[in-house]
């Protein structure tokens, strides 16, 4: 059965990893292309971020602006209202490389923990064959 974002229960544990998920998706959507605000919510949700809510990623957005991470420009070259088009800047690339490198340190601990915890003890193996 398909599910409805608009009827799913909000968890706040989920609520909160996406926050804290939204600036490195962020950066890494705009490391491939530059885009605007409604563009990359759109793209999000290939990261599970489906709903997050739009004022938050604007604030988010205008945040990380002024933290250095991403730049902006006004896009006036469509049709219709200009657009502000954001980049990943140079600290934005460390910001993003630093949470890569802190993301394989936490997924090898990972690995190690449910490699131990699926791990059976040799007792525990003989009396598995012999049922």
């Amino acid at each position: 059965m398909a599910k409805n974002k608009d009827t799913e229960p909000q968890n706040g544990a989920t609520n909160a990893w996406s926050k804290n998920w939204l600036i490195p998706v962020i950066l890494l959507m705009l490391r491939e292309w530059n885009s605007y605000g409604y563009e990359l919510m759109e793209k999000m949700a290939k990261f599970g971020l489906s709903n997050m809510n739009p004022g938050t990623v604007y604030r988010t957005l205008r945040q990380m602006e002024k933290d250095g991470v991403v730049s902006s420009r006004w896009d006036t070259s469509e049709d219709g209202p200009a657009r502000r088009v954001y980049s990943i800047t140079e600290a934005g690339e460390s910001y993003l490389r630093f949470w890569a490198e802190s993301l394989d340190q936490y997924q090898k601990m990972m690995n190690t923990f449910f490699r131990l915890y699926t791990f059976q003890p040799p007792q525990a193996e003989q009396k598995e064959e012999g049922k």
